[in-house]
């Protein structure tokens, strides 16, 4: 059991919470189940089943970013990857245009890259080597692929949301 998907009290998804947390949230009458799991959670005097999606009894306002965090793992996601210079498969990011020769940490210079590509650009730039890139870094918007958890008992609480839930 990974852990249960916490809904607002409007159904949408917030995001997901160790199922210690969940239960908790229902001892705490925070929360009310929506959907338990198969697992049963034991102490010394309780057995509760743990629950697989809990609903708030109470409505959060999430603020919503503005810019997606560059991280190495978003980075990764957007690029699905792939190395954005041989396409093979990527394990590390790459700056186009090379820190060291001012180029910014921005998503339209970072890119997904194999360590061999990674170590032989090393701080040179594109034309330097006779290479280019496939795409176009951008900014991704929205939820970045692949980086929320899917499991087939949460699809009908992230239906018509677009995996909007703020997977941690």
């Amino acid at each position: 059991m990974s852990g249960t998907l916490v809904l607002n009290a409007s159904y949408e998804p917030l995001c997901v919470v160790p199922v210690r947390r969940a239960v908790l949230l229902l001892l705490l009458e925070k929360a009310v189940v929506e959907q338990d799991s198969d697992f049963l959670l034991h102490s010394e005097r309780l057995t509760v089943v743990a629950p697989s999606v809990v609903r708030l009894h109470r409505y959060v306002r999430v603020p919503r970013r503005a810019h997606v965090p560059i991280t190495r793992r978003g980075v990764l996601a957007r690029d699905r990857d792939r190395c954005a210079y041989c396409t093979s498969r990527a394990d590390t990011i790459d700056h186009v245009v090379p820190r060291s020769r001012s180029g910014p940490h921005e998503w339209e210079n970072v890119v997904a890259a194999c360590a061999r590509c990674n170590h032989r650009k090393a701080d040179h730039l594109l034309s330097e080597l006779g290479w280019e890139l496939s795409f176009t870094p951008r900014e991704p918007r929205g939820p970045l692929p692949g980086t929320q958890p899917q499991r087939a008992d949460w699809a009908p609480y992230l239906t018509g949301w677009g995996d909007s839930a703020d997977v941690a």
